[in-house]
């Protein structure tokens, strides 16, 4: 099957069947032919990130809605649109690659349909964006609800938070120091021709030029080098390692935050990784195999501490707790589908209960810090607020830095800003 019924189908199951973008590629993927994966890839990441507005335009395009057995012919015209809206793709080439692709996915009933809305897009284009312009979903290609708390939470910032969310999100790398510095690993990158420059604000990050499989990458599967957001690798250094510590990652899958932190200071006593799910827990373990490092990796509810701790108490306690996930839409753009405002409150409630749950697992003077990758106040700030005013031994110690905004209690980036991903930070210190 071409790229573009493959894309369709795999669109199907996001956004009508509830499954993440991640986990789709990741079963389907392996059965595409290799030179068909970038399309496939390119198309499902664009048409989700672009879905409030294809899906507006589509309104305007189509007589009546299409029959449930017909989703992935919606799909497919959401595909077809994204390549005459947002690629170079040649509209000759998506139009008739298309139309083929509607053929494959045995619908041939529908071939006239598929090849006049694309062309009535076409000549219509103009005079269809200018019609839809007075939607906010539509304008922003975000769920309306979500424009709405950014409104109210960001009112200076909430449109470029929106902006950001529809950009393609660097591709960004963490050198394992264990194995050689970031310098060295840059005149790598140069040897292989790679074009790549130093993260701003970190002290191994790395960013690409460009987009490359994982497996290209000069040492990968040696250890040299993981893929993470420059955001994320804050926590390690905002932890404030030194040798001798127990530390725990709470909420730790998939492992890059567990390997930073080993990376960052080896003379650790002992790190703990804790995760609810058994499949993401192995993903732990597989990214410190290939960095060769070391840890105690354990599958628990880490809020039901007697399942698994050993009464012996940590001195550092990274505390990632699942959120809205708001703040790396543009690097998983299928959470704008995937997440209902109704969410939010659940993960509120969950959040504060993890809070509760470990803050006991900390030794007198040792450190917590909270983390999010969420920009919504409710699970960031307000949260650590509402800790703070009932836990009397707990003092916000988050530092003064050049990379994140101050908030009311704690850090927050916003997506972008220093390319960065969205991640909410705040340190906090059991007083004796």
């Amino acid at each position: 099957m071409s790229a573009r019924g493959q894309a369709a189908r795999l669109l199907v199951q996001v956004i009508y069947e509830g499954h993440s973008l991640t986990d789709v590629l990741a079963r389907q993927l392996p059965g595409v032919e290799v030179q068909q994966r970038p399309l496939v890839q390119e198309l499902a990441y664009g048409s989700l990130r672009w879905y409030y507005q294809l899906s507006a335009l589509l309104e305007r395009l189509l007589k009546k809605p299409f029959r449930r057995r017909d989703t992935d012919l919606y799909c497919l015209l959401l595909a077809g649109l994204y390549q005459l809206s947002h690629t170079g793709v040649p509209a000759r080439v998506a139009v008739n690659e298309t139309v083929q692709a509607c053929r494959e996915l045995g619908k041939d009933w529908a071939v006239a349909l598929v090849n006049a809305v694309l062309r009535n897009y076409q000549r219509q284009a103009e005079e269809l964006v200018g019609a839809i312009e007075s939607s906010l979903s539509a304008r922003y290609a975000h769920p309306e609800w979500l424009i709405r708390r950014l409104q109210a939470d960001w009112p200076q910032d909430w449109e470029s938070i929106l902006l950001a969310g529809n950009q393609r999100p660097p591709f960004s790398l963490r050198v394992n120091r264990l194995q050689l510095d970031r310098a060295a690993y840059l005149q790598r990158l140069q040897q292989h021709g790679i074009g790549a420059r130093k993260y701003p604000h970190t002290t191994q990050g790395v960013l690409l030029e460009a987009p490359m499989p994982v497996a290209a990458l000069p040492g990968f599967a040696e250890g040299m080098v993981s893929v993470q957001d420059g955001a994320a690798q804050q926590a390690a250094e905002l932890l404030d390692l030194r040798s001798g510590q127990h530390v725990l990652d709470a909420c730790a899958a998939p492992g890059g935050k567990t390997a930073h932190i080993l990376e960052r200071e080896p003379g650790l006593a002992a790190v703990t990784a804790v995760d609810i799910d058994a499949r993401r827990t192995a993903l732990i373990r597989d990214n410190l195999d290939r960095l060769g490092l070391d840890a105690d990796v354990r599958t628990a509810d880490v809020g039901v501490r007697e399942s698994w701790w050993d009464g012996l108490p940590f001195d550092r306690i990274l505390l990632d707790v699942p959120c809205s996930a708001s703040g790396v839409i543009r690097r998983h753009p299928d959470i704008k589908l995937l997440r209902r405002q109704a969410d939010i409150s659940g993960l509120v409630d969950r959040q504060e209960r993890l809070l509760e749950a470990v803050w006991p697992l900390l030794t007198a003077g040792g450190m917590l810090l909270y983390s999010t990758c969420s920009v919504l106040a409710e699970e960031n700030e307000r949260q650590i607020s509402r800790f703070l005013a009932v836990c009397p031994d707990a003092a916000d110690v988050t530092p003064e830095v050049p990379w994140g905004r101050a908030v009311t209690h704690g850090l927050q980036v916003l997506p972008g800003e220093n390319d960065m991903d969205g991640f909410y930070y705040a340190c906090l210190r059991k007083v004796l």
